[in-house]
């Protein structure tokens, strides 16, 4: 495990506190969430790596806002990751990657990889190593309702903000970037903005996974006042408002 630095039972501890903390608390609802038809057996070595795993995740990921590891060796190797939104602040990562990893391990008991997003975070792990890899197989669409008044025009000043949006996050140590545009000087509106990628991917390959659901677009967010493309190594978000916190 990445610098693990305590004992492996400090961390299974550390799981089983934090599914009984969550338990007393209301949890969001998640945006989605996958499950692998790939199953492991319960109370074997890879559930007992996985639970170690998941209480280092959960007390890695807050303090940078992101976190990853890897425990155990093949075929029983559990791998997982923990990503909090470039914005958030650490009590809010902490809040939403306890809610992902109690809803995730509930949804998907026995799954041998599992992924679940969450506005504020995204948590997944596997019996596969997948770290360093684009993973677009699971990707998932938003968008708000509302038609804007000049669809030609917008849609070139959103794919305009989430280029430089992309190009910004990879070229950041966090792989992430926000910020805004005006669509008229006369009116002064504005479109915002977010991009962001997971951090075991290196500059180029964030850039590659941003550029790839930025081209995804049209598809789903033709002319839409927001929208919003999501997959386990990096995601787009832009709305005629302000949504990224201060």
């Amino acid at each position: 495990m990445s610098s693990p630095g305590v004992s492996s039972a400090f961390y299974f501890l550390s799981f089983v506190l934090l599914l009984q903390t969550v338990a007393l608390g209301a949890n969001v609802d998640p945006l989605f969430h996958s499950c692998s038809n790939e199953n492991f057996t319960a109370n074997g070595p890879y559930q007992t790596n996985l639970n170690t795993l998941v209480g280092y995740l959960y007390h890695q990921a807050p303090t940078t806002g992101f976190g990853i590891g890897s425990l155990g060796q093949n075929p029983s190797q559990a791998n997982g990751l923990a990503l909090c939104r470039g914005d958030v602040s650490a009590s809010d990562c902490k809040r939403c990657v306890a809610d992902a990893v109690s809803t995730i391990r509930k949804s998907c008991p026995y799954s041998k990889s599992a992924k679940i997003f969450y506005d504020n975070c995204m948590f997944k792990y596997s019996n596969d190593n997948f770290f360093g890899q684009i993973d677009n197989g699971t990707k998932y669409f938003m968008w708000n309702v509302n038609n804007v008044s000049n669809r030609v025009t917008f849609n070139q000043k959103s794919k305009e903000l989430l280029s430089r949006l992309a190009n910004e996050a990879s070229g950041n140590p966090k792989l992430y970037a926000a910020g805004e545009l005006e669509l008229n000087e006369e009116s002064k509106k504005k479109i915002y903005g977010l991009a962001q990628c997971t951090r075991d991917l290196s500059y180029n390959d964030c850039k590659m996974c941003l550029d790839r659901i930025i081209g995804d677009l049209p598809s789903c967010c033709d002319g839409k006042q927001g929208g919003r493309v999501i997959t386990a190594s990096c995601i787009i978000n832009y709305e005629i408002y302000p949504f990224v916190k201060a």
